[in-house]
């Protein structure tokens, strides 16, 4: 007859070895990362307001709002500049892709013959003509002369082709943060445009172009300058980002490309 005291110390150590073993802290998968790639830079200074306020300045101001409201979101924000630095536009796409970032977005500031001109533009590269030829000349006047050699050739379809596989994507980016700029300048719709902008060339992931207001309007100038409208502007992206990824129901079609060696 087995007694009380062997029957209990035998449940105990069947229960002990049935009893799953730690195995670490859970592993959480790495989170969204989003490239912010504030305009200009250093000796480019962009447009300039008829106040003096310059692109560069505004839109790095704008940048470091638009990361602090993505972190705050959840996302990882990193960026191609953080500092008053000049970037070729041929490499910040690829700094995305050398660091997997998920999306890419160049922040801009427009500028219109008539002062009049107000509002947002969020543009998504076209490999042909593009809607507005004034934008495209102001926004790659920083790139210089692209280089001609046969390797530079194959490297510039090359470009082409990484963007062209997320034309899709990156329209609806630029229609979900369109629609949230559109609602924070009071306006119905000024409408998603392509060009072919050198900055978003070669990304390998979605990217837009946010021509976040009219620098040449002196209200705008203003609002511009003002810290609080800036959080308003990054809060309005980081939504249309938020919005974008919830269309896409959390499905990221990340894309691994190797950095310069």
């Amino acid at each position: 007859m087995i007694r009380l005291p062997s029957l209990l110390l035998t449940f105990s150590l069947l229960s002990w070895a049935q009893t799953p073993k730690p195995t670490g802290p859970p592993v959480h998968p790495p989170r969204l990362k989003v490239m912010v790639d504030p305009g200009h830079g250093g000796d480019d200074g962009g447009a300039k307001g008829p106040r003096g306020l310059k692109e560069k300045a505004a839109a790095l101001e704008i940048g470091q709002a638009v990361a602090a409201k993505l972190e705050a979101a959840g996302f990882e924000a990193v960026f191609t500049r953080d500092d008053d630095t000049f970037i070729p536009l041929w490499d910040r796409a690829r700094a995305a892709n050398a660091q997997g970032a998920d999306l890419f977005i160049s922040l801009h500031l427009n500028a219109a013959r008539t002062r009049a001109a107000r509002g947002s533009e969020v543009y998504f590269l076209s490999l042909g003509k593009g809607d507005d030829d004034e934008v495209v000349a102001a926004e790659n006047a920083g790139a210089g002369t692209a280089p001609t050699s046969a390797d530079s050739v194959v490297a510039s379809i090359l470009d082409d082709l990484a963007q062209k596989a997320f034309l899709q994507d990156s329209e609806r980016l630029a229609v979900a943060i369109q629609g949230q700029l559109n609602r924070l300048a009071g306006i119905k719709e000024r409408g998603v445009k392509q060009a072919p902008f050198i900055v978003l060339r070669g990304a390998a992931m979605p990217a837009v172009l946010v021509e976040v207001a009219f620098i040449s309007n002196p209200k705008e100038e203003e609002k511009l300058k003002d810290a609080a409208f800036r959080a308003k502007v990054a809060d309005a992206i980081t939504r249309g980002v938020r919005r974008y990824f919830a269309q896409a129901n959390g499905s990221v079609r990340r894309r691994t490309v190797a950095g310069p060696g």
